[in-house]
């Protein structure tokens, strides 16, 4: 009977049931509950299979399973699991409503079989999610949420539209792979893309993650962009123009990342440095490419997590996420460090690290391909990794400089959550067969042959060393407390200030031409006066008899012509 509701369904009415029951132990448990029989369903629904409602002349998809769509749907109930783990302190309401809605929305869009079904779980992970970042209750997470909600909700308006149009060229509303032939799909990749934080659509990210709760960041960061990277490789597999797009965004968050001061800020460049290693494999399009796609966004939702939980346990106990402010804290928080460490070894796709034995998937299909500048570019991306969150994030956070704190660990139930994701990276570097079982098409790929470690090697030890350079030269930009301008200054400082200047100059045009207007209206009421009035000229020469026949004329001309009319 499980087998009959959509998984979506059993997150949604977990949030239900969460309201009935009093803060504590209880809605914890449930919140753990949830994705454990949410997983539990996925992993035993039958591939091939479907579940369908008619939804007016249309028939709706709620249940699409196969391969592709499973292996997300797992990951994602997984990411719930471990995301609600590490917030098992959080006595909020709104935050363990959202989580599970946000949750369920997303793992609801990855069973979509057609594109209206995907539109209605699209607007629902941006609805949940914003309370995420609204539930720090602070002016600035207001305003933060109001843009983020502004940017995720209109691109479902433009889902919406593409799919629209979508249907009046091919009266189909199935989710499968399309051509970028018409303004219909063109709309509907720009969608994704937004949502996937192609370059120039990026600043979203970077602002909201770190304006979110604390718990909020760990679950916003495995949920709205791989729902996008999975809607990206089932409707868009093997388009050319998202490898050049991959590629430039494992590129350009390298530099904002070396010489941003903000930990959490640094994630989120790192998070779409990674989505462009993802971006590449779908554009590449072969099955191997596609593998490496979604074993990749498995493996990159847990270490992120894990960075990402790592820094928040940090925050939790010493309020501050700065690098500037941080250091020497593996002297009391020993085991965050350590798990830290994990996280920044899998992102760095050290070997026996789950990051190794998916991003080498995309390399190695990249360089079969004979993508070779494609392939350098993911080389040198893979470099920037190491720099900018396999060293940074730990060595500013728990070495360098000492700054004097002194925090505890944080509470069992956060250590738990890091420990078990930390052995998670661990496991599948250390055995990937059986994620390499999961994924939607056959593997033919051996991660540890000679040539594979040895490259991954000497790339490490080269990245290493050219950071021990830099900070003994003192070339490597300093942490200090400051403002990094992006993209988003574009319409958080330039797009208010053109608006008020443009608003200001028509103003004053409208006034002036009031101005104007008013002016000449006073001469030609003064120059009638002057003319008509008791003492005008024509009031000195006209007599008294003649103004009466006129008014009588005028009279009877009005009283004919409403007879007539």
């Amino acid at each position: 009977m499980l087998d009959q509701i959509p998984t979506a369904f059993l997150f949604f009415a977990g949030a239900l049931a969460l309201l009935t029951l009093p803060q504590g132990r209880l809605r914890g448990i449930l919140l753990l509950i949830v994705p454990v029989i949410a997983a539990w369903q996925v992993w035993g629904l039958e591939i091939g299979s479907h579940q369908t409602m008619g939804f007016f002349n249309f028939e709706l998809d709620l249940m699409r399973v196969d391969k592709l769509s499973r292996i997300f749907g797992l990951i994602f109930c997984l990411a719930a699991f471990l995301g609600n783990l590490f917030a098992w302190h959080v006595r909020d309401t709104v935050q363990q409503v959202a989580a599970l809605l946000y949750a369920g929305s997303a793992i609801g869009a990855v069973f979509a079989g057609d594109l209206i079904t995907l539109f209605f779980y699209w607007e629902g992970t941006a609805i949940a999610s914003v309370f995420l970042i609204w539930a720090r209750r602070t002016e600035g997470a207001f305003h933060t949420g109001m843009r983020y909600l502004i940017i995720q909700i209109g691109s479902g308006v433009i889902l919406i539209a593409g799919v629209a149009l979508y249907y009046r060229d091919t009266g189909s509303i199935a989710f499968e792979n399309m051509t970028l032939g018409s303004l219909g799909t063109w709309l509907i990749f720009l969608s994704f893309g937004i949502k996937a934080a192609f370059p120039l659509l990026h600043n979203w990210l970077q602002d909201s993650y770190p304006a979110a709760t604390i718990t909020g960041t760990v679950i916003l960061s495995a949920f709205t962009t791989k729902l996008a990277i999975y809607a990206l490789a089932r409707g868009f597999a093997g388009t050319e123009i998202l490898i050049y797009i991959g590629v430039i965004m494992t590129l350009f968050p390298i530099f904002f990342a070396e010489i941003e001061n903000d930990l959490r800020r640094v994630l989120a460049y790192s998070l779409n440095n990674q989505l462009g290693f993802m971006i590449v494999g779908i554009g590449i399009g072969t099955e191997m490419a596609l593998n490496g796609t979604a074993s990749h966004a498995f493996a990159h939702i847990l270490y992120k997590a894990l960075l990402f939980m790592s820094v928040g346990a940090v925050m939790f106990r010493t309020g501050t996420s700065k690098a500037s402010e941080l250091g020497g804290l593996y002297r009391t928080m020993p085991k965050t460090a350590m798990f830290c460490l994990v996280g920044a070894a899998s992102i760095s796709a050290f070997p026996l690290f789950s990051g190794f034995v998916t991003k080498s998937i995309i390399l190695d299909e990249a360089a079969s391909g004979h993508m070779y500048i494609v392939w350098l570019a993911l080389v040198f991306a893979s470099a920037g990794v190491l720099s900018h969150s396999g060293i940074k994030i730990p060595f500013f956070m728990f070495f360098a400089h000492d700054s004097g704190m002194r925090p505890k660990e944080p509470p069992f139930h956060m250590l738990l959550a890091m420990g078990i994701t930390a052995a998670l990276c661990i496991a599948i570097g250390v055995y990937p067969e059986p994620l390499y079982a999961l994924l939607p098409y056959p593997v033919d790929f051996t991660p540890y042959t000679t040539s594979h470690v040895v490259g991954q090697l000497q790339l490490l030890l080269f990245a290493l060393l050219a950071f021990g350079i830099l900070m003994r030269t003192g070339i490597h930009p300093p942490e200090v407390r400051a403002v990094n301008l992006d993209t988003d200054w574009t319409y958080r400082w330039l797009l208010p200030r053109m608006i008020r200047y443009l608003a200001g100059l028509i103003a004053a045009i409208w006034n002036g031409i009031l101005a104007f207007l008013a002016t000449r209206l006073k001469r030609i009421i003064a120059g009638l006066y002057h003319s008509h009035g008791p003492e005008g000229s024509m009031a000195s020469t006209w007599p008294t008899g003649s103004m009466v026949i006129w008014i009588a004329v005028l009279l009877g001309a009005t009283l004919i012509v409403s007879f007539f009319g």
